[in-house]
């Protein structure tokens, strides 16, 4: 039986992308019941790991120092799937690589991004690897415009939706509760995520306000604040920080449309989320977004405050207008981007590449 490296310890950090990816696929592996690969899991969490999932994986302890090659894992596996493309934990043997690429958003400056420490590093992952997933087509092409990549077989394998079943029920009520429409958003407030777009868009809409989830203790959570400060918003835009699961569906149950600016995202899985609640959604004309919200969002070209009211205002006049077409295939395409399928591509590549 051969054996599997998932080296997946930033399951920890299940308030940012790459803890859900890893916890998520883990999962979905675990539902797919498979019985013919020794799959060990790389975390710090051993227990809550083995409380949910029990004996259907090995499971190796996660130590900070296993990023330095004296201390790294000597086992040797006959597949060493890297998860996470920023990870520093690598296998101490010559072992079969797996790599997975979610984004290239970390180049700022395209004319001296490959002396960058972190982009020399991802660009030795990619000359290592002896296969690479990609969770997005946007993220191979960008990968292939910006390194170089070895010829090795590439595989594009979409994420799934972190929300598989609503659970909120009618008694929950989230500590801020705004019962007039209000536009929601999530993410970590950094720059990239472009949230301060939102209060030049909020100061034209007079009949909404705004919520915006994620880690807040940020550079750019204080520009929001200040902003929130000079234009007298403090009764109609909200920073709530992260939030529970439930509050999480409860905002996107109840807003009036979901809106996501961002300037790079390798997926976006707040757009899959926002789908299952069959919510209009505004977002971005670039990089994976389009390809993620298909013809079923409405897209900001720039960031001009009134380009982005007059898409706003028309892509509800159409979306209200057509309110039953447009749900009913949200909820058909939030169907398609399924945790469990995509466990079950990953494993048809794990037996690829060992093969």
């Amino acid at each position: 039986m051969h054996n599997i490296f998932l080296e997946s310890h930033n399951i920890k950090n299940l308030n940012f992308g790459f803890g859900q990816f890893n916890y998520h696929l883990i999962k979905g592996i675990y539902n797919a019941n498979q019985d013919d690969l020794n799959i060990t899991v790389h975390t710090p969490k051993i227990q809550i790991l083995k409380k949910e999932f029990g004996s259907s994986f090995k499971y190796k302890k996660y130590y900070s120092l296993r990023r330095y090659p004296i201390f790294r894992i000597k086992k040797k596996y006959d597949l060493w799937h890297a998860m996470n493309q920023n990870t520093s934990i690598e296998p101490y043997h010559n072992t079969p690589y797996l790599l997975t690429v979610h984004n290239t958003s970390h180049i700022k400056d395209i004319t001296d991004y490959k002396n960058k420490k972190n982009n020399i590093k991802f660009q030795e992952k990619l000359n290592k690897s002896d296969g690479i997933t990609y969770i997005s087509n946007y993220a191979k092409a960008s990968t292939h415009k910006y390194f170089n990549v070895p010829k090795v077989p590439e595989f594009v394998i979409y994420n799934g939706n972190p929300i598989s079943k609503i659970l909120l029920t009618e008694k929950h009520i989230p500590k801020i509760n705004i019962q007039s429409p209000y536009l929601f958003t999530i993410g970590e407030i950094k720059s990239r995520k472009n949230f301060t777009s939102l209060i030049p868009l909020i100061l034209g809409l007079k009949d909404y306000k705004l919520i915006i989830a994620g880690k807040n203790d940020t550079n750019e959570a204080e520009k929001i604040k200040k902003l929130i400060s000079k234009h007298k918003l403090s009764n109609r835009v909200f920073l709530v920080g992260k939030i529970s699961e439930l509050d999480k569906q409860y905002y996107y149950k109840n807003c009036s449309a979901f809106v996501f600016p961002s300037l790079r995202e390798g997926f976006g899985l707040p757009i899959v989320e926002a789908m299952k609640f069959e919510k209009p959604i505004f977002t971005s004309n670039n990089t994976s977004l389009p390809e993620i919200g298909g013809d079923l969002a409405f897209y900001w070209d720039n960031y001009d405050h009134e380009h982005m009211i007059e898409v706003f205002e028309n892509g509800m006049h159409t979306f209200i207008e057509k309110q039953e077409y447009y749900k009913s295939k949200l909820a058909k395409r939030a169907l398609s981007f399924n945790w469990d399928d995509a466990a079950k591509a990953y494993l048809k590549v794990y037996n690829t590449l060992i093969q």
